[in-house]
């Protein structure tokens, strides 16, 4: 089980709980999603975050589900490989904003 202190990557997808979907991400499923490897951070909001889409030239993807929990599953795998990151299954340390973006430490 993952807490919902933490967010996890493995086997190519990141793991994110329930209660960050419900509270900050669209428990409908859609995001959008953008990586910047200066950073190596990619950022995810709520697709209805239409700001977001304003500001960054982003990718929408449907997040899956991961249990009955509500816990939710982001596939990254194609991040990891075209930019040469590690894809080691491993916690993840993130920073949600007051605005809803999730900035995600790769």
């Amino acid at each position: 089980m993952v807490s919902a202190n933490y967010l996890a990557l493995k086997n190519g997808h990141i793991i994110i709980p329930a209660i960050i979907v419900n509270e900050w991400l669209d428990a409908n499923g859609y995001v959008n999603m953008v990586y910047y490897p200066e950073r190596s951070q990619l950022l995810v909001a709520a697709k209805s975050k239409l700001f977001f889409e304003k500001m960054h030239t982003t990718k929408w993807m449907v997040l899956k589900d991961k249990n009955l929990q509500g816990d939710k599953t982001l596939y990254i795998r194609e991040i990891l490989i075209d930019n040469d990151l590690d894809d080691t299954d491993r916690s993840l340390c993130f920073e949600i904003k007051n605005t809803g973006i999730v900035i995600i430490d790769l």
